[in-house]
């Protein structure tokens, strides 16, 4: 792979050497900085196991190298790049993988480390999904996840992953990450803060992402860092686990932010080192066990990850200033969730205890379990996943539904050819030679669902959301 050209700031360069330990070669650094980034996927086990993985995938001749820290990533080489980007393949539109930098699967495995089971976790930085997809994998779509996002536009994006992935014991919302401290006080069994910072991890990716950098806006950013691993270490339960990651490289905005946090709670605060996370974590491990990653060391994007465990409660923070409102939906009465419930199983969804029946108006939504108390406490962009909408004749189920808790194997299920796959994902209506007998159809191909139609005389009508509709080469290799 060439190398690309880079601007290094002469101040960037003196700090680098300053905070590189003697057991680090500079020059393979800014050789490293110049290298191309490998491509690298994480496969989503809420679709499909890794070995289903392999097997499925194994005709396209992928080359697939194992990441050391997450036993679902691999780097990925592949011949056909150019003529079929990876993300208009199959098994990527429908949910079977995530096109995922390796470093980023790092806080992850932290977060899970020795044996860690949480059933309420924060994503507190959220976008665009990386990780909370990630973290709704590890907990198998059990327990519940608040998934926050500061900036409106990303919010979307944060949904459309979600939704791809079937993700199904997530809570959107959309906040400042600095109000969760007095909002939501010792919610949380776990918390991942990948807090927004200067980003000269990722220059691999970014040429660029060097150009506005400055010694006084790393001091600004890890300013806003230490308020939000305040607020998040208050959010956090006694005994839970909090942890912080970055993919910068300075130490103002990494060991120095956690450092920070423990001189502010001296008794509260306990470091847990990182050093059996993986074969190989020491090479990246700092004296106090965090992992520092410079791109050499494993030839990924830089990144920092500490983890620490809260062993006593704090004083609570002052009540926040906002009003949550009033909360827009009721809980299904049980005789009417048992209807909908049969309603939805003969169209091939199906859902357990983890999740429960609200409703808005028209609209029926599942909300996980685990997020209830903190309803009426924080405002919620999306509390759940939309079901359906009801109306004089039934249900009208939705996409999200049908990816999060369609059963593939089920007699209802009507499976695609490639051909109609690819018409599926270009949102056309089908003609298939035998039609299925039911007029709801949960559309599968590859044995997975990838969504709803309607049959209607020798057609099915495609409901494919119109957002997500693909033109150009897909994965049959025709324009």
């Amino acid at each position: 792979m060439a190398q690309h050209a880079l601007f290094f700031p002469d101040a960037f360069l003196m700090q680098m050497r300053e905070a590189m330990p003697a057991s680090l070669s500079f020059e393979a650094f800014l050789a490293a900085c110049q290298r191309p980034l490998r491509r690298s996927i994480r496969v989503n086990t809420l679709k499909i196991s890794v070995a289903d993985f392999l097997a499925l995938t194994a005709r396209y001749g992928w080359s697939l190298t194992p990441v050391p820290w997450c036993a679902e990533g691999f780097w990925i080489e592949r011949d056909e790049e150019a003529s079929l980007p990876l993300g208009s393949t199959a098994e990527h539109l429908s949910g079977l993988f995530y096109i995922q930098e390796a470093s980023s699967m790092l806080p992850v495995a932290a977060l899970f480390a020795d044996g860690e089971a949480p059933q309420r976790v924060m994503d507190m930085a959220a976008a665009p999904g990386s990780k909370t997809t990630q973290i709704a994998a590890r907990m198998g779509n059990r327990g519940a996840i608040l998934a926050n996002e500061f900036s409106a536009s990303r919010v979307k994006v944060l949904h459309a992953n979600v939704s791809r992935c079937g993700v199904a014991n997530v809570a959107l919302t959309h906040f400042d990450g600095r109000v969760f401290g007095a909002a939501l006080p010792e919610a949380f069994d776990a918390i991942l803060l990948d807090a927004p910072c200067s980003g000269e991890g990722v220059v691999r990716k970014d040429p660029n992402a060097l150009k506005n950098w400055s010694v006084e806006g790393n001091r600004e950013i890890a300013a806003t860092q230490r308020e939000l691993i305040d607020s998040a270490f208050h959010a956090l339960r006694p005994g839970g686990t909090l942890v912080y990651s970055t993919c910068t490289l300075n130490r103002e905005e990494n060991e120095a932010v956690v450092q920070w946090l423990k001189a502010r709670y001296p008794d509260a605060v306990e470091f847990l080192p990182l050093g059996a996370l993986f074969p190989d974590a020491g090479r990246a491990l700092t004296e106090e066990g965090f992992l520092h990653v410079f791109p050499q060391i494993y030839d990924c994007e830089g990144f920092f990850v500490a983890r620490l465990r809260k062993t006593q409660a704090l004083p609570p923070l002052p009540a926040p200033k906002y009003k949550v409102g009033n909360f827009p939906f009721t809980p299904v009465k049980a005789r009417e969730a048992a209807l909908i419930a049969r309603a939805a199983n003969a169209c091939g969804l199906r859902w357990d205890d983890n999740l429960r029946l609200w409703q808005r108006d028209k609209e029926v939504w599942l909300f996980p379990t685990a997020i209830e108390p903190l309803i009426g406490r924080v405002r919620f962009s999306r509390p759940g996943i939309k079901l359906a909408e009801s109306h004089n004749k039934g249900y009208r189920w939705q996409h999200e539904a049908a990816i999060a808790l369609g059963e593939a194997d089920r007699s209802c299920a009507f499976e695609l050819s490639e051909a109609e796959a690819e018409e599926w994902y270009r949102g056309r209506d089908l003609y298939p030679q035998t039609l299925p007998a039911a007029d709801d159809v949960l559309v599968t191909f590859q044995r997975r669902p990838v969504g709803l139609a309607k049959r209607i005389a020798s057609r099915l009508k495609n409901s494919y959301p119109r957002e997500l509709v693909r033109d150009g080469k897909l994965f049959t290799g025709k324009a």
